[in-house]
């Protein structure tokens, strides 16, 4: 199969899989990112515009609250394709285990600490411009899913991304990039919508910010989830498979 058809093939996965999955994916990332686009509020409203550069203090001031809005917008994103990758390759049974067996399966610790290092390591690679940025964000940025479905630990678990990656550099670009592009564009046009709406308050860039990531990262942690699991296929010859039905979010087991 040429990279084109498993490229196009991919795209049409990921549409099937986030259609089927749709209502499930849309309510974990409420509650994902309802508290972190509070804090993407905060960020955004640092004003980087009134520092000056009389010192090297005030420089440095500058750089971290630039770094700060630059990591605000990726923070979150390795969580959610890691609890994603549980949901969707959740190993028992066929049937739906509610959201109680689900939230116990996430390895929230190890998610949370692959998230915090892959945005630090992307912010610093941006010290060294764009390129080492990108280079970071493509090798790295399967440690989340990878580190669920194969029960890797942290730095296990960017070995591995940058295992996978190896050799298809080009084929995680033309994934990851245009839906990450599109996705902030479709971001931005939501978060100034609402500032239309609401106003320029705190307020409006929370509401903003929240539905903004609720309606773009989904998508994207499909993609990335579908994607770890052709590379897995393809580096070992078998790996994890779809689960064959959605399994609901929001809606808890009897005791």
């Amino acid at each position: 199969m040429t990279r084109r058809r498993r490229l196009l093939g991919l795209y049409a996965r990921t549409g099937r899989v986030y259609w089927a999955w749709a209502p499930s994916l849309l309510a974990l990332a409420a509650l994902v990112f309802i508290p972190l686009g509070f804090l993407d509020a905060l960020l955004h409203g640092v004003d980087t515009s009134a520092l000056t550069f009389e010192s090297g203090v005030r420089i440095a001031s500058f750089v971290l609250a630039w770094a700060a809005v630059t990591a605000s917008g990726l923070f979150g994103e390795v969580f959610f394709s890691g609890a994603i990758a549980a949901s969707l390759t959740h190993p028992e049974d066929q049937e739906a285990p509610g959201f109680i067996r689900l939230a116990r399966h996430i390895s929230y610790g190890k998610l949370i600490a692959v998230d915090i290092l892959f945005t630090a390591a992307v912010v610093v690679g941006i010290a060294g411009f764009f390129v080492g940025a990108l280079i970071v964000y493509i090798y790295l940025g399967l440690a989340g899913p990878v580190v669920e479905i194969e029960k890797h630990g942290v730095l296990g678990g960017f070995k591995r991304s940058f295992q996978l990656v190896r050799g298809h550099f080009w084929m995680v670009f033309a994934v990851l990039v245009p839906i990450e592009i599109v996705g902030d564009a479709i971001n931005s046009a939501i978060v100034g919508l609402c500032h239309h709406v609401l106003g320029h308050g705190f307020f409006s860039a929370w509401i903003g910010e929240s539905l903004g990531n609720i309606a773009t990262t989904p998508p994207l942690s499909v993609a990335v989830v579908l994607l770890t699991l052709e590379l897995i296929r393809h580096h070992d010859g078998a790996g994890p498979v779809l689960n064959r039905r959605p399994r609901p979010i929001i809606v808890p087991e009897a005791a």
